[in-house]
């Protein structure tokens, strides 16, 4: 019987490519009218990106992603912190990519329609209700800009994959109450500029109370020999601001956070002139929810941002959102459409995204520019003065192994999905 996906995001699309894989019918409902490329840039880590590669998507993410050679941190004066090679520069199997985020939607959306057929992707879907049947669940979805019904159908199972504002989640924990912010705000946007560092960096520069980060998500220069470089001014603010809530089409205005970046000129790149050459950047408050005890509640399921939504610290809610899939995937090849499939994947998943919600809640690797900050506010010369190398390695050692991408360990495993036999 279908499997029936509310959402169609990374993490349900990915889903709805992983059950064709292993011959499971399945459904997407996604509660837009029309599921455009929308966003700004991501990274997708090696242990999500190979698991899209195991869906034989290597293809188009080659050619529209950027393989993210170095992540580098530097203190708010441009001065360097630590930096490690990534993807296969580190050893990796597999790429690091980055990538517009509608880029990767519509990738996956593409693929869907062409393996599952366009019937199967529905939209102004939004998930209203549900009921248990004697052989699966029955669900109700509205048309959200009419509020009129929108159909009622049969599956398997239900999963949710429809956001940090989940229906599913919402009706599961209904005093939860809306997403928790932390008092910081993001400013996203992309802008044309000439290469930095390697050409394929991803930089980290600040602490955590002002921080900016840019990687390119373009591969081919334009005539200017520019790139598209995707950028992220972030601050924490006074607690008398008043937080809207987080969207990632709200218009930006760039005079509201520009003059705190306005002396960020380094050598090798010009901060105050990336965020000034943008044609349009959008605002994003910095949220999260608490970890839930239990995501699975007979043959309702939740995945991606409605199971574990966390802070964009360390590039992993995507990842996160398709290694969910790939797991839940692999429990439904294992048991089948089945309670059993559901309770296996939430007890490998759900230990492993708390801790990781709880460590970017600590800045993750990011940690170190703090810690720079904190020890050493008015400079330095050599890093090692204020932070010791081991110090750095453990940092950057832990977070690997709790997010699960540690290189050997990595490169030792099989794939998630076990592929069936011809």
């Amino acid at each position: 019987m279908t499997v029936l996906i509310a959402g169609g995001g990374i993490g349900g699309l990915t889903l709805a490519l992983s059950l064709h894989q292993i011959g499971v019918p399945a459904k997407v409902f996604e509660s837009v009218p029309e599921l455009r490329p929308l966003g700004v840039g991501i990274n997708v880590l090696p242990h999500a990106v190979r698991e899209l590669i195991e869906l034989d998507l290597r293809e188009p993410l080659d050619a529209a992603a950027v393989a993210t050679r170095e992540l580098a941190y530097f203190s708010k004066r441009g001065r360097p912190i630590w930096s490690e090679p990534r993807g296969l520069e580190a050893g990796y199997k597999w790429p690091q990519f980055s990538i517009p985020r509608g880029t990767l939607q519509q990738i996956l959306l593409e693929t869907a329609i062409e393996r599952l057929g366009a019937d199967n992707i529905l939209t102004s879907h939004h998930l209203s209700d549900w009921t248990e049947t004697g052989s699966g669940v029955r669900a109700s979805f509205i048309d959200k800009a009419t509020g009129k019904p929108a159909g009622t159908y049969e599956g398997a199972m239900l999963i949710a994959a429809d956001g940090i504002h989940s229906a599913a989640r919402e009706k599961l924990y209904p005093n939860e109450g809306p997403p928790i912010w932390n008092g910081r705000i993001l400013w996203r946007g992309v802008t044309a500029a000439k290469p930095f560092l390697s050409g394929r960096t991803m930089i980290m520069a600040g602490h955590e109370t002002l921080k900016f980060v840019c990687y390119p998500i373009s591969k081919v220069p334009d005539r200017d020999g520019k790139l598209l470089i995707n950028w992220i001014a972030e601050r924490h603010m006074p607690p008398t601001y008043q937080w809207r809530r987080e969207d990632y089409n709200r218009a930006a205005h760039l005079e509201e956070f520009l003059p705190w970046f306005a002396d960020w000129r380094f050598d090798w790149l010009d901060v105050p002139g990336l965020i000034r050459d943008c044609s349009h950047a959008f605002e994003y408050p910095l949220v999260d929810r608490d970890p839930i005890p239990q995501w699975t509640f007979g043959r309702v399921t939740l995945m991606g941002d409605a199971a574990h939504p966390m802070y964009p610290v360390g590039s992993n809610g995507a990842s996160q959102a398709i290694l969910d899939a790939r797991v839940l995937t692999r429990e439904i090849l294992a048991h089948g459409a089945t309670r059993s499939a559901l309770a296996a994947y939430e007890a490998e998943r759900r230990p492993a995204t708390t801790e990781l919600v709880l460590l970017n809640r600590r800045n993750g690797p990011e940690q170190v520019m703090q810690l720079v900050e904190e020890r050493a506010p008015d400079g330095f010369d050599d890093v090692s003065e204020v932070l010791s190398r081991r110090e750095l390695e453990e940092i950057a050692a832990n977070y690997k192994r709790v997010a699960g991408f540690q290189v050997e360990g990595l490169n030792a495993k099989p794939p998630i999905v076990q592929r069936p036999s011809i």
